[in-house]
């Protein structure tokens, strides 16, 4: 039976995994964790853990309280956040990893570590990107990332920890609120779709980028990590994608649902420097032949979900703060 723990539990990512972890069987105990307290309302489903990633004892003290075994961890500042903040961004993404990894050393566990296509930067092929290829991202969230990347694969070759990862594109998510990605305006957006009818986009309508629906997010942590070590010969990490699509083509997809949505455009210069770093699309194939990989949804698949998902949240949300 597996003993899990989740860091960074309350983000976009954990917010799910940890939901689909604790429904699935073989798994005894999951353990959220976060620097932020959980809500009351959100604690009654299994234990929680105030953790900090970046002090080792604390960490050390939980797995062992708890007797984990396999460690996500998710804890991060994000793509804008991190240029932001780039000392923090340093001792949090890559100090943390450490911390966590030297902790399953010692503790004998698993480790999964999710990476991103902010893990290239422009001397990368931009078009169905391969798996193994140049990385020289220009942004500390994208240096933070290769170097995890590596140090992962350092801690299996040098240690026999068993890390593996894979590189997410675009997340969108209908749970969580966005928290300071350079993908955020494709959650954003079905936000203001549902409230406002218009939105006002911070990249520019033609910027391609590959995305990904959360429920297929959290499959591709869940399977990578169960996938059979023999059949691997990559671990750290694997590019996955689902669709690929522009903020054009959202807001063109969006309209067949709420036709008079409207999109404008005032262009954020930092988060679009970003996401010209970035793939346009990325070749999941490795992915796909190694452990089987394949999404649930594409973007009109996604699109649906998310709106009707959104409309019945956001109408208790008004309710509730009409009462």
């Amino acid at each position: 039976m597996k003993r899990i723990l989740v860091t960074g539990a309350l983000g976009q990512i954990g917010s799910e995994l940890v939901a689909a972890l604790r429904r699935r069987p073989g798994v005894e105990l999951v353990v959220a964790s976060d620097i932020k307290m959980m809500p009351g309302t959100a604690s009654g489903d299994g234990p929680f853990e105030y953790l900090d990633c970046t002090n080792q004892r604390q960490i050390e003290q939980v797995v062992r309280k708890h007797g984990i075994d396999t460690i996500y961890h998710l804890a991060a500042l994000l793509s804008a956040v991190a240029e932001e903040r780039p000392q923090v961004a340093w001792d949090v993404n890559l100090g943390g990893l450490y911390r966590v990894l030297e902790v399953a050393r010692q503790n004998g566990c698993a480790i999964f570590f999710p990476s991103s296509i902010g893990a290239f930067g422009p001397g990368t092929p931009r078009d169905r990107t391969p798996q193994d290829t140049v990385q020289r991202p220009t942004t500390i969230y994208g240096v933070t990332k290769v170097a995890g990347e590596l140090v992962c694969d350092y801690y299996h070759q040098r240690f026999g920890v068993d890390a593996r990862g894979v590189r997410f594109p675009g997340l969108v998510s209908h749970v969580a609120v966005p928290g300071g990605g350079t993908t955020d305006y494709a959650v954003e957006i079905f936000y203001d779709a549902v409230r406002n009818r218009r939105y006002t986009c911070f990249l520019g309508p033609e910027t391609r980028l590959d995305m990904m629906y959360m429920p297929d997010s959290v499959k591709a942590a869940i399977e990578v990590m169960e996938a059979n070590p023999a059949k691997l010969e990559h671990r750290n990490a694997f590019n996955v994608t689902a669709m690929n699509f522009t903020p054009e083509e959202l807001a063109a997809e969006i309209r067949k649902h709420v036709p008079e949505f409207k999109i404008e455009y005032q262009v954020d210069p930092v988060r679009q420097a970003i996401a010209d770093s970035w793939p346009r699309s990325l070749d999941d194939s490795a992915a796909r032949r190694e452990w089987g990989w394949s999404p649930d949804y594409d973007l009109v698949a996604m699109t649906t979900d998310m709106l009707e998902n959104l409309e019945r949240k956001l109408r208790v949300d008004d309710r509730g703060k009409l009462d």
